[in-house]
């Protein structure tokens, strides 16, 4: 654990901090100064001081605009977390009363959990918490940390995650994986045989430059390639890719048994063993403590459960 110095901490005014973030928030010395309900030339000094400090700019004027430094940008994120930080050990309480709390929990999520949890959340929420926002971002598994510790977002749903000393890693649920096709297109029998799934063309997930993508791994350890003529970052545009054209679509069963059938697709197990990493909870070890993310996390976990791989058990039947 990272000792505080104290000492050297007590000579830095840690208001510069927060005029710091407002001045990100803002690129307007004007504007960053009404957001803190000082007059532009005690704002003017806090910015001074902090170039200063820091022996940098910070904040330079490019044309009609403030643009930040490279040095402003390291800055911003830690900075931020550690307001956030602060802000959440002044206002805690003792109990925490989903009725009745305002508060917008920022969430990292992958494309198929967005697809899935999002929805069963957000009505979860509305019925139960209607001051809880949810504010959803992207959250590719390399960029979990940085996203994590940088406070950008409160925990994170995907898969792929490999476990940090930092942060709780938390399995939700084992990912596979189903087939849809549009049977006006592609006459193939249900469930796909494994001829016919080797025969077709077909479109994936990928989050990466590979073809291949989110499959790559599963069809190596199979010993199988297929002929992919498609792959996009989004399970909607690889479903509707499905629909609109001769391919085999091989998606998250739980995508593909929630939103195949919406598109009149027909959707088939898999004619081979792939594996796939679980689907998991990630947060930082700091908000173990706050009340109001546990109940999130609690939250979570019964929306998916709720999403259970009940009519994907009927498909693989």
């Amino acid at each position: 654990m990272q000792v505080i110095d104290h000492f050297n901490l007590r000579s830095f005014d840690l208001n510069l901090l927060v005029a710091f973030d407002a001045m990100m928030e803002e690129m307007s010395v004007t504007r960053a100064a009404q957001r803190l309900k000082i007059q532009q030339p005690a704002m003017s000094h806090n910015i001074s001081t902090l170039r200063t400090l820091f022996q940098d700019e910070l904040f330079i004027r490019v044309g009609q605009v403030m643009k930040p430094t490279a040095r402003a940008l390291n800055l911003s994120g830690p900075v931020r977390q550690a307001l956030r930080q602060a802000q959440a050990a002044v206002l805690m309480a003792d109990v925490f009363d989903p009725a009745t709390e305002q508060r917008t929990f920022r969430l990292g999520l992958s494309s198929e959990v967005e697809l899935l949890l999002l929805p069963d959340l957000t009505a979860r929420l509305r019925d139960i918490a209607p001051g809880i926002r949810i504010l959803a971002r992207g959250g590719d598994a390399a960029e979990v940390d940085a996203m994590l510790d940088a406070g950008v977002i409160d925990l994170s749903v995907g898969c792929s995650y490999l476990p940090d000393s930092r942060h709780h890693c938390e399995p939700l649920y084992q990912s596979s994986v189903l087939c849809c096709f549009n049977p006006q297109l592609l006459e193939i029998s249900n469930p796909v045989s494994l001829d016919a799934y080797m025969a077709a063309q077909h479109a994936v997930i990928s989050q990466t430059d590979s073809l291949h993508g989110c499959v790559k791994d599963a069809l190596e350890h199979a010993g199988a390639e297929l002929e992919v003529v498609a792959a996009a970052p989004d399970f909607m545009s690889i479903l509707a890719t499905a629909r609109s054209s001769a391919v085999i679509a091989t998606v998250s069963s739980r995508i593909a048994a929630r939103y195949g059938p919406l598109l009149g697709l027909q959707v088939s197990p898999v004619p081979l063993a792939l594996s796939f990493p679980p689907v998991a909870m990630v947060w930082p070890l700091h908000m173990d403590s706050d009340l109001g993310c546990a109940w999130l996390r609690q939250q979570i976990r019964e929306a998916m459960l709720r999403t259970t791989e009940t009519n994907v058990a009927d498909i693989a039947a």
